[in-house]
């Protein structure tokens, strides 16, 4: 770890991306990538991410390589050696001019920087594990900030202008799955999220989906429970998109309404016409971060950026008659005429 001046990205040809995972921090990093992108056309990019993550940025013209880390068959006691054999197999470059930044900031993102052999590798003060000191430099960031924040300071620290209006997330462009209502006014739900207290009960569900009748409502995501809301506007298509089908049908989407999930994040990435939903979860630190996106906090609807700290640090669950509030604003918000149907 140096504390030397952060060097140039104009001295190098090619950036290595460490950033496996999540589904949402990908989402997130986006920005920051596309920025370096923007301001060196030339620097080859190379993004290492989890294999089931990248459909997200395969076959997007701004990256120049994706490499899939089979992270799933590196598990148990011995996972992590492997995981460094496999690295130093896969990932050095035969030009040695390469800089590693990585946005993951743990141990295992830094040991896979680290065995490369592409030097330096560029961290953020908020790494964890131990991750910090095998990194050869580190940009100091705002642990409490949102995370694209968080992963813009690696550009800005690097000379790079970051302009909010200008801010972008190139997701991959999609493609429609089979069967898709061919209709230009569906209201999107994705109701459901493997955070604890973060999905949307079934009495509320149902709620959300009478008061949106009759505009049609597509069901998307993935659940365990089998219980499905009723009414012939409702179309079923949970457990029946791909990633890729996933990020087509939010970006086609009249509305999205989705509680905080990484699907959530993807809505906002590509389509301005997002509510996310948040129970306990700040939604000015994990919010929706598109300036047009709207999220539902502590019983009101406002910009992620216009709740008070108090309001943020509520845990308030979504109720019926919240679903009703969140519906009316949809409809209005969409121009639609139709009157509410009571529940």
């Amino acid at each position: 770890m140096s504390a030397a001046a952060l060097p140039s990205l104009a001295e190098f040809r090619s950036a290595l991306i460490v950033k496996p995972s999540s589904l949402g921090d990908i989402v997130h990093t986006l920005p920051a990538v596309n920025a370096i992108r923007q301001a060196y056309p030339e620097l080859k990019l190379r993004w290492l991410a989890n294999t089931e993550w990248c459909p997200l940025i395969q076959g997007t013209p701004w990256l120049d390589e994706v490499i899939p880390f089979p992270r799933k068959t590196f598990r148990g006691a011995t996972g992590i050696f492997r995981a460094r054999r496999w690295a130093q197999e896969n990932l050095p470059l035969r030009d040695p001019s390469e800089i590693v930044l990585d946005f993951q900031g743990l141990f295992r993102s830094a040991l896979l920087a680290r065995a490369s052999g592409s030097r330096p590798i560029i961290g953020l003060s908020d790494s964890r594990e131990g991750a910090r000191f095998l990194h050869d430099h580190i940009i100091t960031v705002d642990p409490a900030a949102h995370a694209v924040d968080r992963y813009l300071r690696i550009p800005e620290a690097l000379g790079i202008p970051v302009i909010a209006d200008k801010l972008s997330f190139p997701l991959a462009e999609g493609s429609a799955p089979l069967g898709w209502p061919k209709r230009d006014d569906l209201i999107i739900v994705h109701p459901w999220s493997r955070g604890a207290g973060k999905s949307l009960s079934n009495e509320t569900l149902q709620a959300l989906c009478n008061h949106l009748a009759p505009h049609p409502v597509v069901l998307v995501g993935m659940s365990e429970t089998k219980i499905r809301p009723m009414g012939d506007h409702i179309t079923d298509f949970s457990h029946r998109t791909s990633l890729p089908e996933l990020i087509w049908v939010l970006r086609q989407a009249r509305w999205v309404i989705s509680v905080d999930s990484g699907p959530m994040h993807i809505a906002a990435g590509v389509n301005d016409r997002t509510l996310g939903i948040h129970t306990w979860s700040d939604p000015r630190k994990v919010g929706p971060y598109n300036p047009h996106a709207w999220a539902w906090k502590a019983g009101r609807i406002a910009r992620r950026t216009d709740f008070t700290p108090h309001e943020s640090t509520q845990d308030l669950p979504v109720t019926p008659e919240a679903a009703r509030q969140i519906a009316a604003f949809v409809i209005q918000q969409n121009g639609y005429c139709a009157a509410l149907r009571m529940s």
